[in-house]
């Protein structure tokens, strides 16, 4: 857990390393898209989950997953990544804004979904709070410091520092799967299919809300899919044992594929 969170935030000063003051309210000068993107990865996909939990007949400890990845919206690691977008200014906006958000929708959700994925969770807001602080919000103040002190050789050791860190997260998290990879071994199918279905469905409503132009969809779409890795893990391991951080942690190493995979085409 040190490890996953120490390069995630890591990652996201590297993010700000490489980006502006004036990208931050980017989208929230556009009110349409900002109102779009906020329902897509904070109510819309949250639902997506609660229906797959009602209709699936999947175990409690998947219900305890799906639980994380529902309440857990954001874009973390999505910057770097859609570079090649040239959309910058939309996907860093609106990583500020959704971790921004998120202490407040992120506490709600899970009081009201708890119940009916039949798990029992308490996240107090001081503990989103705390974990946006240390994982997004002071990295991101960091990165953009430097950057205003140092604005060449900040963004050229970014880049080298964000490949290192790039390894350290998939590395510490392929180790953790397989390390507890009997809870990977016991899935049942309906478990399977319903990370696979929320991933996809996930994927069609940010490409749907996204708006006219085919960047900003592709890069929703994304957001919408990958999730907020860090609250993710935090709700996680609100639950006794490893079985729920080992599933959460196999569903972002999909989605992370399957992703690449689906920037790739909408690139072509």
């Amino acid at each position: 857990m040190i490890l996953l969170k120490l390069s995630i935030g890591v990652l996201i000063a590297c993010v700000g390393a490489g980006t502006s003051f004036s990208e931050l309210t980017y989208v929230w000068r556009r009110p349409g898209l900002l109102i779009r993107s906020l329902a897509a990865m904070y109510v819309l996909v949250p639902l997506v989950a609660f229906g797959l939990v009602l209709v699936m007949p999947i175990e409690r400890g998947v219900k305890a997953a799906m639980l994380a990845l529902a309440v857990s919206a954001g874009a973390p690691l999505l910057p770097k990544r859609l570079k090649t977008l040239h959309i910058e200014q939309y996907i860093f906006s609106l990583l500020i804004t959704s971790s921004l958000v998120a202490i407040v929708a992120v506490p709600i959700w899970t009081v009201l979904l708890s119940a009916y994925f039949d798990v029992e969770v308490k996240l107090p807001v001081r503990t989103v709070v705390t974990d946006i602080a240390k994982t997004i919000l002071l990295p991101i103040l960091i990165g953009m410091g430097l950057r205003f002190v140092f604005p060449v050789s900040s963004e050229r050791l970014s880049n080298r520092v964000m490949i290192a860190a790039w390894v350290v997260l998939a590395v510490t998290g392929i180790i953790l799967l397989v390390v507890h990879r009997e809870h990977l071994a016991g899935l049942t199918w309906q478990g399977v299919l319903s990370f696979v279905a929320l991933m996809i469905v996930a994927l069609f409503i940010g490409q749907i809300l996204g708006g006219p132009d085919p960047d900003e969809r592709t890069a929703l779409a994304i957001a919408c899919a990958m999730r907020h890795v860090g609250i993710a893990l935090v709700v996680a391991t609100e639950f006794v044992g490893v079985r729920t951080l080992v599933l959460v942690v196999a569903y972002f190493v999909t989605a992370f594929i399957v992703s690449s995979i689906y920037l790739k085409s909408r690139r072509r």
